[in-house]
């Protein structure tokens, strides 16, 4: 056949009578059924799935296909893949939402809960779960992790009311850890009000334990959330305040410097950028405390690089960002698979902005990959930027090449 006849049909019985109707009817009752604002269908990718080569949409598409138009993907002339199973019944996304949902509701439980005895060893036990959490954090979709987390800050968070003192203060410590864990697991996986609202809880439990370190750990963790929504005067604003304590480790003013490097690359001040970042790397060799959180800038391989590629990008400094990606890319472990994902997405950005489609499009085969199998939004959304930039090409064959590439990623996402 030339052409998908099978979902042609079931679009004409649907009722949507073009391409562009099917693929906004079908983004609208996505957007209904899981409750996710962000899901998109493109006309281009269903007149796509209307062709000789449909491919294969994703998971939540293809829940949203049979809920629809009453067919799974397979009966709709998809390509099956190797290993498909087909779904009992399309309740999945929902409960991962409900899940989702209980998680944050555990911050809100409402107390005075029931006093007991809270021995001191606890802080000490919840505090050694923590590395092993960051490192699942390298290897999982933030999905699976949030739904560890969330029971045990809400076991935190009871045991706190009952403790007193030293032991108090200490289970408000490892529980804004906790809370800052989840805040970043919800930002990785898009929903930035739910990040907001765990970065504020963070900040609350820093404050009532009256740490400085951990305030100014807070004030960095609200800018993150400030950077992914463009608020770059938020974002500085907030890095400053972290920075106005001059007694805080040199781990905050690390992570406060270079958070205030992409805040100052949102306002499109790149000499901010550089200064701020060369400030940082001139403290990395003094971070020798031993917090257990926030140690993202001595664990991963060229931190400063990093965010330095990163803001770069943002400035639309392709050949220079491409170059520093090169670099990073060649010391980062596989074992940091989401973290190599993102990596790649926005160096493929920077390569396709420096006139190298070709080259963005070999990048974005490996991320495209990476993305599907973590579930990351992050990674979405860097892809969703390369799309745009390699738009000029949209109609060569290497803007097919990347339509292709980015088909398990885009459709549905």
């Amino acid at each position: 056949m030339s052409r998908n006849d099978a979902l042609r049909s079931a679009r004409l019985r649907a009722g949507w009578r073009s391409a562009d109707a099917a693929a906004a009817g079908l983004q609208a009752h996505g957007q209904r059924l899981l409750d996710d604002p962000h899901f998109t269908v493109s006309a281009r990718t269903w007149r796509r799935w209307e062709g000789p080569r449909p491919g294969w949409p994703s998971e939540e598409t293809a829940l949203v296909l049979h809920d629809a138009l009453g067919r799974w993907p397979e009966d709709l002339g998809f390509t099956v893949p190797p290993g498909w199973i087909r779904p009992g019944h399309h309740e999945e996304a929902g409960l991962r939402v409900t899940r989702l949902l209980d998680v944050t509701a555990a911050a809100l439980a409402p107390g005075p809960l029931a006093p007991q005895q809270v021995d001191p060893a606890l802080v000490d036990y919840f505090q050694s779960q923590l590395e092993g959490h960051y490192r699942a954090d390298m290897l999982l979709g933030p999905h699976d992790l949030i739904g560890t987390l969330g029971p045990q800050y809400q076991l935190i968070d009871k045991l706190t009311r009952s403790a007193t003192g030293e032991t108090r203060r200490g289970l408000l410590r490892v529980g804004a850890a906790y809370a800052a864990l989840v805040g970043w697991l919800y930002q990785d996986a898009g929903d930035l009000s739910a990040a907001a609202f765990w970065r504020g809880i963070t900040q609350e439990a820093a404050l009532r334990a009256r740490d400085p370190h951990l305030i100014g750990y807070a004030l960095v963790n609200s800018a993150q959330v400030r950077t992914d929504l463009g608020d770059g005067a938020g974002v500085v604003d907030l890095c400053e305040a972290a920075l106005d304590d001059p007694g805080v480790v040199p781990k905050i003013r690390v992570m406060a410097m270079q958070q205030q490097a992409h805040g100052a690359s949102l306002l499109r001040d790149r000499a901010s950028v550089d200064r701020l970042i060369d400030g940082a790397d001139r403290l990395l060799p003094q971070v020798t405390d031993d917090l257990p959180w926030g140690n993202a800038c001595r664990r991963t391989p060229g931190y400063l690089e990093v965010q330095r590629a990163t803001c770069y990008g943002r400035l639309g400094l392709g050949a220079e960002a491409s170059a520093l990606w090169t670099q990073v890319l060649d010391v980062v472990p596989g074992t940091a698979r989401r973290d190599r994902g993102v990596y790649m997405a926005r160096h493929a950005t920077a390569a396709a902005a420096s006139q190298e489609p070709e080259q963005a499009v070999e990048i974005a085969r490996e991320a495209a990959t990476i993305a599907v199998e973590t579930g990351s939004a992050r990674m979405r959304r860097e892809l969703v930027t390369l799309e745009r930039v390699m738009r000029p090409w949209q109609d060569a064959p290497v803007g097919r090449a990347l339509a292709e590439a980015l088909a398990p990623v885009t459709e549905g996402s």
